[in-house]
């Protein structure tokens, strides 16, 4: 990624190599050519307090002209501003305090007008340092460097987190162990009334850490259960504990059996139809976490705190690590509810004989729509995140797409809904005049043809305005194998293969079979309507 960062201070160390950098607070160069840009001001190293606070007053202005100057289309990361020095000669002298605290009060509100800027805390990596550790005046005097070099390895790791968060991606499910994981205690041993949760301490340390898991729920992480018990006495604690925060009703799935852990965790991600790669595997016992990271390497397994009183810092380290992206679509936060309605879809489907028929019964509904503002961050994270189900596997951000509406492709996405649930947006497609650029649709909405109706109203859509013909291609990927055939299913031509694995297709619109089976209610929102 060719970035350009606006820097008051020496930091090319701290970010990846391709980054370009202004000279000290100069803004005078604004390169058009970059992909994106980043201000990194830090406050100002002086004795004179004065000096400093004005210096700082005259950078907000400064971000102001960036921020009018660079193509809305592309993103500025704007870091806030940390004070690890000052020298104030009184104690109730706190205009340095108060000037660097209005300049972060500043840049949050800014980004309100200009979905362009994204803000970062610094003090999210900072404050995991001692000042003394953050600031070394040797490296400052000697190259000017505001933030101690030692720590450029730990703020790259820091920042590619970063940018993996405001591209959306993150894992999607975290399995957690019961006994002594989620309460302490062990169930069967000491029975229902006897584990520890809520009340006097360790209780409280497990109370805080479901209310904590919750939390992650509602902003869209699949909870699961994955422990070595007896199942009855777990739904029997479930429904007759009343200080278990976390009940039947907030897991998406659960294993709850003598069964191996890695073999139960392969089952759920198949039930759940996600990537073992999307897991997290929570467990308080060293072998166990052992065993899913020796059969299951894809999975990630977080080291569980020694003593209950670390929950609350462990649950920080894995929100951090694996679940926190720059911010939350409505699809996430519905998310828990979807995979539950999957879970029902599923058992309804044992009731039928004819595929047909079950699809009718399902009074299935599909919305496909141009992008807009209330879902161009969603469209956005489904390039970042879908990996399965995607025949280019390109990933764009909420700027890439921005740009590529402005510059006349067509953008689709597909919002599904049944009598079991909204599964809300759950598919993309792109076109570049006529070739299909992208296109892709969620795990969780496959098995009901939904991708060939898709597919085919976007291609009554280029029929309607005109269009003759349609290219495509498959570009293979390790995770998208189910989708080689795609194309061929639905009429295409395979017009190129390429010893990689990428194949070219031509379709000719004239003569091509878009009827959509009647089961599917679709509403199609075109351009220019």
């Amino acid at each position: 990624m060719n970035c350009f960062v606006f820097r008051n201070n020496t930091v090319e160390r701290f970010f990846p190599k391709g980054y370009l950098f202004s000279g000290y607070d100069d803004i005078s160069v604004i390169p058009s050519e970059a992909d994106g840009y980043v201000w990194f001001y830090q406050a100002p190293l002086r004795p004179d307090i004065s000096a400093a606070v004005e210096e700082l007053d005259g950078y907000l202005p400064k971000l102001e002209f960036v921020l009018s100057s660079i193509p809305s289309d592309k993103t500025l990361i704007a870091l806030t501003m940390d004070l690890y020095w000052s020298t104030p000669l009184t104690d109730d002298d706190y205009r340095l305090q108060e000037a660097v605290a209005g300049y972060n009060a500043a840049l949050l509100e800014r980004r309100k007008d200009s979905p362009n800027l994204k803000v970062l805390d610094i003090s999210d990596f900072t404050s995991n340092y001692p000042k003394e550790a953050i600031l070394d005046w040797k490296y400052y005097f000697i190259s000017q460097m505001g933030l101690n070099p030692k720590l450029s390895g730990d703020f790259l790791s820091w920042w590619q987190r970063k940018l993996d968060g405001i591209a959306l991606k993150r894992k999607k499910c975290i399995v957690l162990d019961l006994d002594n994981t989620l309460w302490g205690g062990v169930l069967g041993e000491d029975g229902i009334s006897g584990i520890k949760i809520g009340g006097d301490y360790p209780g409280k340390a497990f109370s805080f850490f479901q209310k904590s898991l919750l939390e992650l729920s509602r902003a869209g992480v699949i909870l699961a259960v994955c422990s070595k018990n007896n199942e009855e006495e777990v739904y029997e604690a479930w429904e007759k504990n009343p200080y278990l925060i976390l009940r039947k009703e907030h897991f998406s799935t659960w294993r709850i059996n003598w069964t191996d852990k890695a073999t139960n965790l392969k089952s759920m991600a198949e039930e759940l139809n996600i990537g073992l790669d999307s897991f997290v595997f929570v467990d308080d016992n060293p072998s166990e976490r052992e065993l899913v990271r020796q059969l299951l390497p894809m999975v990630a397994v977080p080291d569980f705190p020694s003593q209950p009183y670390g929950l609350p810092t462990f649950f920080n380290q894995i929100l951090s690590d694996y679940f926190k992206v720059y911010s939350v679509t409505e699809e996430d936060r519905n998310k828990v509810a979807q995979y539950k309605a999957n879970a029902a879809r599923r058992q309804s489907r044992q009731a039928f004989s004819d595929f047909g028929a079950f699809l009718t019964s399902l009074e299935l509904h599909l919305t496909v729509e141009p992008i807009n503002e209330f879902n161009i961050t969603r469209v956005a994270q489904m390039t970042q995140k879908t990996n399965q189900f995607n025949l280019t596997t390109k990933r764009y951000t909420e700027s890439d797409i921005r740009k590529m509406a402005d510059e006349g492709m067509r953008i689709w996405c597909l919002s599904v809904s049944d009598r079991f649930g909204d599964d809300g947006i759950t598919g993309v497609a792109i076109l570049d005049g006529d070739t299909i650029d992208s296109f892709l649709l969620s795990c969780r909405i496959l098995g009901k043809g939904i991708e060939t109706a898709f597919l085919k109203s976007v291609l009554s859509e280029l029929r309607k305005n005109g269009c003759s013909s349609v290219n495509a291609d498959y570009c293979p990927t390790s995770k998208n194998r189910q989708v080689a055939e795609f194309y061929d299913q639905n009429g295409f031509s395979c017009s190129a293969e390429y010893p990689d694995g990428k194949k070219t297709y031509v379709l000719d619109l004239q003569d091509a079979d878009l009827h959509i089976a009647e089961y599917y209610d679709i509403q199609i929102i075109g351009y220019g309507r």
